[in-house]
Formats: structure tokens, C-alpha cells, sequence
């Protein structure tokens, strides 16, 4: 029997709730759902709708993530519900994102068994949580992750970051590793362009860096006029040194005009090729370009010697120089969370739709 009552909210006045789960706190009267869509009071009592549902699952290569330190050379079984605990007028994944569960085609009633046993059938070592952000359905992250590391899967998210101390400290000692979209270092950006603040998302950053296990990568959407000035790549790379270290690995991504912001162009290839290089000369041993094709963007490269390691076509692995968590030419330990050799792939993506 699933049990979608939510985990984090108090009462309030007049049958109001409060969603402590992430920093708007939403105060929900009876009846109606918070800012996500899917964190609904129903007489008195906070529920949470994304609980045993899923828009789709799909096979991908770990890359896609992209993590390229965990795993890689693995296929992942990634999913994601509706809803969104932001705003973002850019969003790439709007169709799901924007939309209340019952908008989209779902399957639902789904037993955290029936995650883990795809997981299992499709011979992935990880589940990712996914395409929407997956802390507003934190309660069934957790129940998926309890069961999937019994069974010796690892468990990762892709999320933006928003989220309280307490709900972190409750959904994140079941994750291994994590990509945290760092969408922008000003908070004018944060502020209008995704409804949120910036200060939130730092804090979870250092926090999960710092004090946690969970292994780390970030990821930067570069919007032309928006956060594309080399000074802000500059203020973003100097406090990811000050606040983390420069093994944490920073992919730059392209942008593609969709939902709110179609007038824009793509991001120029030179635009990230450009912030790369500012985040390797300050220091980062590894940064990546991402949503085009860079072959020397996309490699993992050996920060004593400079050998290429993982190459990358893509989300494909073309060839690999590693030896296990070593540089197979000097022997440098490269950061990550590595099994075993790194396999060849073809970075290819299987739709698995709904059950």
C-alpha cells in the first residue's frame, strides 16, 4: 500500500499547511497544491501527488547526466515525475516540469519494488532521479534508494538544489552522487528568471561538498545575454575553488531557445569553449562543454600529465586510458567514484515508456 502523505510541512492557521521541504515554504490552503503542483493539503493534511507516479523511464548512459566521474561507461535507469519547485522560464524539461501530474500521460501506483527490479532487469548499477527535479518527491526518492541499496544499486539525482536543511539532511544520506545545476553566480538571475534565490542553492552545494559523501558535479547552462560574461564565469569558478575544491568537475552546457525564451539564439560554440578555458586556467581540473559535439570538451583529461583518458563522442566512450581510479600513463589518481575499467560505449539511449 504506498503511502503518499508528505514527510516535511507543519500546520497553520485556518487548515492551512506549510511545505518545509524547500525554501518558499509554501502555505497551502485546503484543496490546494504549492508552488511544485505536486505537494497538495487535502483536508489538513500534506500530500505529496508524484508519489508511485512516473512520465517514463528510459535507459541512459551515466554521461547524460552528465556525471562523468561516476560510473562512467554505465547505463542508468532515469525517470522523473511532474512538477517543478521552480520556476525557470528557460526550462528544457517544461513539458514535464510545468505541468500538474494529472496533465500528463503517467503511470501511477508504482511500488518502489517495481523501480528497483527495472533497475535490476536492465542490468544498471544506478537509478537517477530525474527530468523534473526530484526533491519535491523526496519521500519516494528515499523509499526507492532504502530498497535499491539492498540490492547494491546506487542512487543519484539530478536536481537544482533548492531545498531546506532539514529535508537534505533526510533525503541525502540515501544518494551517492548528485548533479547540482549551478544555474547562475548573481542573484538577480535566480531571482528573475527562476522565481528562487541563489544563497539556497550555495548553501546546499557547500554543505553536500563539504559534509557529505555524495559525490558532486556541477552543471552550468550558459544563456546568451544572461549569465555569458566572461567576469561571472570568473565569479563562479572563484567560489566553487574558495567554497569546494578544483576536483569538484563543472560541466558548461549549450542552450536551445524553448518554452519562455525562444527569441534567444543557441549558445555559440566559442561562448563555452571560452568559459572552459577561463575554469582550466583558474585552476579546475575538470571542466566540460555539454549539448554539443567537443570531443576535446567532453574528455576526461589527466591533470599531471595532460593524457587523454575517457574520450568521449558525446555521451559515447570511444576510448580509455584508465586504470581503474588511475591515469593509466602516471598513475595520478583521478577523482571520482570508479569500478573496475572503464568500458567502451555507445552513449546510446533506450526508451522503456510506461509500463
Amino acid at each position: 500500500m504506498l503511502d503518499p502523505v508528505a514527510k516535511w510541512w507543519k500546520t497553520a492557521e485556518k487548515n492551512k499547511v506549510i511545505c518545509t521541504l524547500c525554501p518558499r515554504y509554501c502555505k497551502i490552503g485546503d484543496g490546494q497544491a504549492g508552488f511544485c503542483y505536486i505537494r497538495r493539503n487535502r483536508d489538513g493534511i500534506l500530500y505529496q501527488d508524484g508519489y508511485g507516479t512516473s512520465t517514463g523511464f528510459a535507459v541512459d548512459p551515466i554521461e547524460k547526466k552528465p556525471l562523468n566521474h561516476f560510473l562512467p561507461g554505465t547505463p542508468v535507469l532515469s525517470f522523473g515525475t511532474a512538477g517543478c519547485n521552480l520556476g525557470c522560464k528557460y526550462c528544457q524539461n517544461w513539458h514535464m516540469s510545468k505541468v500538474k501530474s494529472d496533465e500528463v500521460r503517467s503511470i501511477s501506483n508504482l511500488a518502489p519494488e517495481y523501480v528497483v527490479n527495472l533497475a535490476i532487469q536492465h542490468k544498471c548499477p544506478s537509478i537517477a532521479y530525474t527530468y523534473n527535479d526530484p526533491i519535491i518527491w523526496g519521500e519516494w526518492v528515499i523509499d526507492i534508494a532504502k530498497i535499491a541499496r539492498k540490492h547494491g544499486i546506487k542512487n543519484v539525482m539530478v536536481t537544482n538544489g533548492y531545498i531546506t536543511k532539514e529535508a537534505r539532511e533526510e533525503i541525502f544520506p540515501f544518494i551517492d552522487a548528485a548533479n547540482i545545476d549551478f544555474k547562475a553566480i548573481t542573484e538577480s538571475f535566480y531571482h528573475k528568471l527562476t522565481y528562487s534565490h541563489l544563497e539556497d542553492v550555495l548553501d546546499t552545494i557547500k554543505w553536500l561538498y563539504n559534509e557529505t559523501d555524495v559525490w558532486i558535479e556541477l552543471t552550468n547552462l550558459i544563456i546568451p545575454t544572461h549569465n555569458d560574461k566572461e567576469d561571472e564565469f570568473k565569479e563562479m569558478v572563484e567560489w566553487i575553488l574558495e567554497n569546494c575544491d578544483d576536483k569538484i568537475p563543472l560541466h558548461f552546457i549549450a542552450f536551445h531557445p524553448t518554452f519562455k525564451m525562444k527569441d534567444l539564439p543557441r549558445t555559440p560554440q566559442g561562448t563555452l569553449n571560452r568559459a572552459r578555458r577561463i575554469a582550466i586556467d583558474m585552476g579546475m581540473k575538470y571542466v566540460y562543454v555539454g549539448n554539443v559535439f567537443d570531443e576535446t570538451g567532453q574528455t576526461t583529461y589527466c591533470p599531471s600529465c595532460r593524457t587523454p583518458l575517457i574520450q568521449r563522442d558525446w555521451h559515447a566512450i570511444r576510448a580509455n586510458r584508465m586504470k581503474e581510479n588511475k591515469c593509466g600513463n602516471c598513475e595520478s589518481e583521478i577523482s571520482g567514484v570508479f569500478t573496475g575499467e572503464v568500458n567502451l560505449t555507445e552513449g546510446r539511449r533506450t526508451i522503456l515508456g510506461i509500463a
